[in-house]
């Protein structure tokens, strides 16, 4: 008979389509873990297919999808040991050009979709009293950019909303964990860029969103200066091992500065640098 130890973790990495989630779930592979991946784009996890991962569809604002999907894993494996809540965009534009609609789209992708997902998720892992979810921030749960409300507000909340749920559930041996990664090379600039443009290139925003637009695109451009994935995925990995990981994991272009700069010399110095860089006369 099999000592239950020797079965292999079981983890869920979403938004595994492209980007960073694509690369946890190829290093979860590597550790030896069943990697469930999900995004909307399925047929672009064929390549985590072929490693061993087993994808799935899911539409993160869409009830039925996830429950289903938390119906399939629980039937195959009892659950998850590890939920990496990766899924989440980017939305861009003056805070005046965005319409309410699409700022709630941004808070049920970046917020509550995760949350109802980590939700049905707990109580396998209570069963076992023990578990790691890791969410996904952003530097940008600590700092700010301007053309950024909406992002920056789901990413203020999740840092709270972690910080809730990390104490909630301590008692039952669950850990959860904060990634907050600054400038990465991935998709994430292209989806930002065009849609800010198409909501504030032409309106009393223009000259500000083209600003902020060109200096994404040097960055993006400048290949020494936006952080390879795999920075991110090193701390994946360093928490998911750990026994007792830390709360919290910065890494990549301009975070560990940018949020120190907020925290210790306050939001009237923060915002000087941000009218510096952002120049528009």
């Amino acid at each position: 008979m099999k000592n239950n130890q020797s079965k292999p973790r079981v983890a869920l990495v979403t938004g595994a389509s492209a980007g960073m989630g694509k690369e946890f779930a190829k290093a979860l592979i590597a550790e030896g873990m069943v990697v469930y991946t999900a995004a909307r784009r399925v047929e672009q996890m064929d390549d985590l297919k072929a490693a061993g991962a087993i994808p799935l569809r899911m539409d993160i604002t869409n009830e039925e999808q996830v429950k289903a999907l938390v119906a399939r894993i629980e039937n195959d494996h009892g659950g998850v040991d590890v939920l990496i809540n990766n899924a989440g965009f980017g939305m861009f534009g003056a805070m005046e050009d965005t319409s309410i609609d699409d700022a709630r789209y941004q808070f049920e992708v970046n917020i509550f979709g995760l949350a109802r997902l980590t939700q049905l998720l707990i109580p396998s892992m209570r069963g076992k009293k023990a578990g790691t979810i890791i969410n996904i921030s952003s530097m940008g749960g600590k700092v700010y950019f301007p053309l950024g409300a909406w992002y920056h507000a789901t990413k203020h909340a999740l840092e709270g909303w972690s910080d809730c749920l990390r104490v909630e559930l301590a008692q039952f041996g669950i850990n959860v964990v904060v990634i907050e990664p600054g400038a990465i090379n991935t998709e994430f600039s292209d989806v930002m860029s065009g849609p800010m443009l198409e909501r504030s290139g032409k309106t009393v925003y223009s000259k500000l969103a083209n600003k902020l637009a060109e200096s994404i695109q040097t960055t993006v451009n400048n290949t020494s200066a936006s952080t390879n994935p795999q920075v991110i995925t090193n701390l994946i990995i360093k928490a998911v091992r750990a026994k007792k990981p830390k709360t919290r994991y910065a890494a990549g272009l301009y975070a560990k500065p940018m949020m120190f700069i907020r925290k210790w010399f306050g939001d009237r110095v923060y915002d000087k640098m941000l009218f510096a860089m952002y120049k528009t006369n």
